[in-house]
């Protein structure tokens, strides 16, 4: 296994209780075999605190969406595809603790194994320090990956035209339009989720 240094350089935070951190990168295959601690306890306050960080971020910056709106696009943020993808770019099958009978399977690069460990490592990492560290994990590889803007405007001032879309890890969802701002992004939002890409 690589150095935990090496695992904290790339989640760019270093923790003051590493114990934490090996706990969270703990799956309960090696905790079993070892009696110790697994991280499905660090997962289930890593869930919590992702929903919630997430819903802020949605809050803050796509007030124009309506509640059901932000919720099935936070669901996009918060499946264990999206966190797959960034215990993937974070390196973390390189770091997870399975036991023998998940090596033999290559559990460390289960998908659902490695999006439990970045929700376990988020928990920690809040345990380790304050919720605006964590925040500015999750929006760094998580949530800044959301684009909605507004790409075009045609037409008379009476009778305009708008058309947005929605970006997700730099890729185009979908796209919509309306008279007016919020109605184009309402629609290139509803379009994106209806196409399940998001």
């Amino acid at each position: 296994m690589k150095s935990i240094e090496l695992f904290e350089k790339n989640i760019n935070y270093t923790f003051k209780n590493k114990d934490l951190l090996y706990n969270a990168l703990t799956h309960t295959s090696y905790a079993y075999e070892n009696n110790e601690r697994s991280n499905e306890k660090l997962e289930f306050l890593g869930d919590a605190i992702l929903e919630f960080v997430t819903s802020e971020y949605l809050y803050k910056n796509y007030r124009k969406l309506r509640e059901g709106e932000m919720t099935k696009v936070r669901a996009s943020v918060v499946c264990e595809q999206s966190l797959h993808k960034v215990a993937v770019k974070l390196g973390f099958s390189d770091f997870l603790r399975v036991g023998r009978s998940e090596i033999v399977n290559h559990g460390n690069e289960k998908p659902a194994i490695m999006a439990d460990a970045v929700e376990a490592v988020i928990a920690a990492m809040f345990l380790d320090s304050n919720i605006e560290q964590v925040k500015n994990f999750i929006i760094d590889n998580l949530c800044d990956a959301i684009k909605l803007e507004i790409i075009a405007e045609s037409g008379p001032d009476h009778n305009k035209k708008f058309t947005a879309q929605v970006k997700y890890n730099g890729q185009v969802l979908a796209q919509g339009s309306g008279k007016s701002k919020k109605e184009a992004e309402t629609e290139a939002a509803k379009f994106a989720i209806e196409n399940h890409k998001v």
